[in-house]
């Protein structure tokens, strides 16, 4: 029997990327698209490519009968939105940052309103799959990680868990493609703006920092606070960051190995590649795999790590899709067994 599914933003990128991979899902049915603005438009109209007959609709949550709803909704959204009332009758996948923060101050901090849902966001799980597994699986609102964020968590939580750096010279030093901005108009983001040009933005301000130290801080047993710098690359999709980490004793790269190879042997969407083998964009394109190596510098006693995953897919839909099958007990990679798009 197939789950009930409806998404709210189904018209943005990584919302086309969650209705592409949900039709081909055996164990779900796509029933509700939800938007105040496309009400009446059928979803081909706006992707023809996507073989879905639906039309957007504008309904009250609480009359929809559904299993669970996804939300890519804009920031903000979500936090007003969402009830304990509405969670008992659905599961909630929310694929924006409105419950990733367990402290409320980072939301004034960092995206610049108060919370006003602080009851649900201290019960909100965090949906990276690879470190919350049974946490997801009892869950019944499940906040989606930031793109950004997966990647560089699962790229240095070993070394965190381990505690074998020095927390306090973090450097992340990350590169995305242009989807990674969203769908909507912005003069920044123009074809002219972003081809043959490489920039940095948002320094020391970006959102996913707060979400990267969090979670590094849990792995770590105390506060972490890092340097991350985002950088825009002119290309449709996908994430590499590059993380500098000293440390703490003399060790070598087999050893680093044999940390990663405890933590991330049994997980089915981690590849950690073999020596020599650096990760690129190119070999996740439009999977849920999140590639990871890297390198002991003996001169300087740095590793230099690295992890590329797809923004749109393993930084957002395709993570969707893994906790949903969590959450309501299927195969964990039902739905996205599929490699790399060259």
């Amino acid at each position: 029997m197939k789950i009930k599914v409806g998404i709210l933003g189904a018209s943005g990128y990584a919302g086309n990327e969650l209705v592409r991979i949900l039709l081909n899902h055996p164990k779900v049915e796509i029933s509700y698209l939800g938007s105040s603005s496309s009400v009446g438009q059928n979803y081909q109209d706006l992707y023809p490519n996507t073989p879905l007959n639906l039309c957007f609709e504008n309904k009250n949550l609480d009359e929809l009968e559904l299993d669970l709803l996804f939300l890519a909704t804009p920031h903000k959204f979500s936090a007003k939105l969402l009830n304990e009332n509405l969670l008992k009758k659905m599961k909630i996948i929310d694929l924006s940052a409105d419950f990733r923060l367990k402290n409320p101050k980072d939301y004034e901090l960092w995206y610049k309103f108060t919370h006003p849902n602080q009851e649900l966001l201290q019960n909100a799980v965090y949906g990276l799959c690879e470190l919350y597994k049974e946490e997801i699986k009892k869950a019944s609102l499940v906040a989606n990680p930031g793109c950004y964020t997966t990647c560089s968590i699962l790229s240095l939580y070993p070394l965190f868990k381990e505690k074998i750096i020095d927390f306090s010279s973090v450097i992340i030093d990350a590169k995305s493609g242009v989807s990674g901005a969203g769908r909507s108009a912005k003069v920044e983001n123009l074809f002219c703006e972003v081809n043959e040009n490489i920039k940095a933005y948002n320094l020391a301000l970006h959102r996913h920092t707060p979400e990267i130290e969090e979670h590094l801080s849990y792995a770590a047993k105390e506060k972490i606070t890092l340097q991350f710098t985002p950088h825009l690359v002119p290309m449709q999709r996908g994430i590499l960051i590059s993380a500098y980490v000293n440390l703490k004793e003399d060790l070598q790269e087999q050893d680093i190995r044999d940390i990663y190879t405890k933590y991330y042997q049994n997980n089915k969407f981690i590849r950690l590649l073999p020596p020599q083998s650096l990760p690129q964009t190119r070999w996740v394109k439009s999977s849920n795999f999140a590639d990871i190596n890297f390198s002991v510098d003996q001169r300087t006693k740095r590793v230099i790590v690295l992890g590329a995953i797809d923004n749109l897919i393993k930084g957002a839909a395709g993570q969707a899709v893994q906790n949903m099958n969590l959450m309501f007990d299927f195969d964990e990679d039902e739905g996205l067994k599929f490699f790399a798009n060259l």
